[in-house]
Order: structure tokens, then sequence, then C-alpha cells
């Protein structure tokens, strides 16, 4: 079979190393891949969002799936436009339908679904511009800190969390006034914040049954002890310490079961990955958020320790046989540190040779703001530039592997945390 895999980054580099090593693999494409991805696939320079050229990729190069890595080409509709066209229609398509894929486009849509279904979530309400004094009065009922999320979405920055009520009140208003993340704050939603640890848990479904994959814990923020801006995040790890037997029971009796079975008591046909950003408040599961996609750097922690066929999961995902799947997981754990460009999530400059990415041994090294100019050489691309994921008997051994890996890799500007893991 040959496959087309969406995206560039980390997450779309470790999908198509794990899709390479498939026995059903015929041939494998990249739209647009970058440097890391070349050497697992062929790269194709078609943007996620051009439909009709993604259409003609699909035709000339005999397509049999398409995976869809990133969310933006799924809330835009892309299993939507595959359905209605009669070319297309009978490709599989590993990624959630437009109005599924709204658990992550609309962040008002994912709360009014977790309360019609009694899934576990913080107290929330929803304004727009024309409702902002409404807001304001709302912010004063909450204690402090205070949680403002822009509707849309926003690459993984567009949660906001403050310690005053004068800057909440200050940020709503730039996030519905001033469009501070454009048309994905043109409605704010403003929730109560939980205290406690975070995590991610993956799921993989066919729209009836479902898979658990493991669980992952990332850190999102810029600077050590998770000060600075939201990033698109700068490590991960897999799994999670406190992620006991008796946590994930509660994790798939409140959260994951009654998710799936909403969708379908909705009518939602879901296929694909889901991912249930979590918070446990003392020893409770709440959702946080929901993505349509696997996490970005989690997957590059989580896919590696997945022994299984990834492409046969796909298969079993698109044919509706996946509940005939069992998932076997490495035991070991997976750490990834993540080198980024200086300036980064703020303004970066592109175009930075990097080096030493041949001496990495031991470890995997996966590809995301990368790409190779003529004379061979790989080029930094954008903020968040290379992962490096190692395996380990202990969290802490992956992550010595993993940050001996990282200080190899150079470009001018290169910085990592140095504190992945520091709360676990």
């Amino acid at each position: 079979m040959n496959v087309l895999l969406l995206g560039s980054g980390g997450r779309e580099h470790a999908i198509a190393w794990k899709l390479a090593r498939s026995p059903l693999l015929e041939r494998l494409f990249i739209a647009p891949g970058n440097a890391g991805t070349s050497a697992v696939g062929t790269n194709l320079p078609i943007p996620v969002n051009d439909f009709q050229a993604i259409k003609e990729a699909c035709i000339m190069h005999e397509i049999g799936m398409v995976v869809v890595g990133p969310e933006d080409p799924l809330v835009k509709g892309i299993h939507d436009f595959f359905l209605a066209d009669p070319v297309l229609k009978n490709i599989p398509v590993a990624g959630p339908l437009k109005m599924a894929a709204q658990l992550e486009g609309s962040k008002d849509f994912a709360k009014a679904f977790m309360q019609r279904h009694s899934i576990p979530t913080a107290a929330y309400r929803t304004f727009t511009a024309e409702t902002l004094d409404e807001g304001c009065r709302f912010l004063e009922t909450l204690n402090p800190p205070y949680v403002l999320k822009a509707d849309g979405l926003a690459a993984g920055k567009g949660v906001v969390i403050l310690p005053s009520l004068a800057e909440a009140k200050t940020e709503l208003a730039s996030m519905l006034l001033d469009s501070r993340f454009g048309e994905a704050s043109r409605k704010v939603v403003i929730e109560e914040f939980l205290s406690g640890i975070e995590l991610s848990v993956f799921v993989i479904t066919d729209g009836d049954s479902y898979k658990i994959l493991p669980e992952a814990k990332d850190y999102k923020k810029i600077g050590e002890g998770d000060t600075g801006p939201n990033t698109g995040g700068m490590g991960s790890v897999s799994p999670v310490p406190f992620a006991s037997d008796a946590f994930m029971e509660k994790v798939e009796t409140r959260v994951i079961k009654p998710t799936i079975d909403g969708l379908k008591r909705e009518g939602i046909p879901y296929k694909g990955f889901i991912f249930f950003g979590l918070i446990n408040v003392k020893g409770d599961p709440f959702v946080i958020e929901y993505n349509c996609r696997m996490g970005d750097p989690e997957a590059e922690s989580v896919i590696p320790r997945i022994k299984n066929d990834l492409l046969r999961l796909f298969i079993a995902t698109g044919e509706g046989t996946l509940e005939r799947e069992e998932i076997s997981v490495d035991p070991r754990f997976t750490a990834t540190v993540i080198l980024v460009s200086e300036g980064y999530p703020g303004d970066y400059v592109k175009g930075r040779v990097i080096t030493g990415l041949d001496k990495v041994t031991g470890s995997l090294v996966f590809h995301s703001g990368t790409k190779q100019d003529a004379s061979g050489n790989i080029l930094t691309n954008g903020g968040r530039v290379i992962a490096v994921t190692s395996f380990g008997d202990t969290m802490h051994d992956a992550l010595e592997k993993s940050y001996e890996g990282a200080r190899l890799i150079h470009f001018e500007g290169a910085a990592f945390r140095r504190d992945i893991g520091f709360d676990l």
C-alpha cells in the first residue's frame, strides 16, 4: 500500500519513521515533510491545506491511505473533502470528520460536549466582543489565577493563565477586541482554574471500539520550572509515573468511554486519534482539552513505545476492525528533549546550519523545523527544530541519554529546557 502522510513536524517524522517499518507499506509520501522525513519516504512540496493538490498527488502516486498529522486540515474538513469526491471517496483517511474535529477546533464546542455527557471538566462560560462586560463580571466571581482560552486553533499558544483580576480583564479585552489570536479569539472561554498535575492520554478509534495508547506528559513553557510563555512543547516523557492502573481506570470509565459513547450517540463518526489533555486533581482526572490528532512532542515519546505495526492499526481503523487488534507496548521509559530556535516562541531566524546530527548514537532524532539545501546541509526552518528521544529503564536514564544527544547537536542560538521531568 502507498501511504500519504500530511504534515511537517516532529510528530510527522515519528509517524513516518514508524510507518516505514511496516511490511504492509510499499511507498511512503510526506507532504510537505522535512529534512528528516526525506530519509524514510518521499517529500512532496504540498501544503497540508491545499486539498486539490493533495487530490492530484493521491491520483498520481496511487495512494491507498491518507494519514493526517496536524489539526488544521482536519478542522478545515479534509476527511469530508475525500468522502465527497467520487475519485477519492474510497481512500481511507486516518483522522476525524470536520464536525468531530471541532472537539479541538472549538473550545466552546468541546466544553458543551463534555457538559452534555457528564465528562469531568472545569466550570466555564464563553464570551464574545459583544459580551465583554459580562465576561469581566464573570471573572469577578472566580478565584485567581484566571484561565482564558481562545476558542479556535492557536498553535498551542491560545491559553493564558493570569494571577490578577486586572490582568485577566485586560487580556480578555485584548483577545476579543484586538484579536490577539486572530480569528481564534473571536470567542473566548473563561474557566475555573484546576490545581493539579497534567498528562496526555491517547486513544485510536474506528468510531466504535478504541485502543488506549501509552500516556505521556509534555512541557509547554519555554523556561525551566514551567516559566515564560507557552510553546508547542519543549519535551515529553512516557509513561507517566503517577498514572497508576487505578487512575487510568478512572480515566477510561469517566473520560474515554463517555467520549466515544457521546460521539456515537450524537451521530458523529470518528476515525483516528483522540488526545485527552487531562489534569490529575487529588487522584481524579479532569479534561482540560481534546485534540483530534497525536500530540507533539508527545508523539516522539509515545510512538517509539508502540510495538504494533502502525499501518496495520490505521487499516483496522479505516475498516472498522480495530477491536481485533491488541496494543503491545515497550515497558521502558522514553524521554524527548526539543531543541528550539533562539527567540522562540516569539520571532526567530531561519536558515541556520545544523551540525552534529550524525554524532548522536543510541537515541532517535526526529526533525521538526528543518529543511535541506542544495548542498545537502540541514538548516533550521522553524521554532521547534529537533527532537531527541531515548529509551531507558528509568525516566532518569532516558532523560540522561536524550540530554547527552541534545548536547551533540549545534546550530546558532540553539536552546533546550534542562529540566524535563522535573515535577515527576
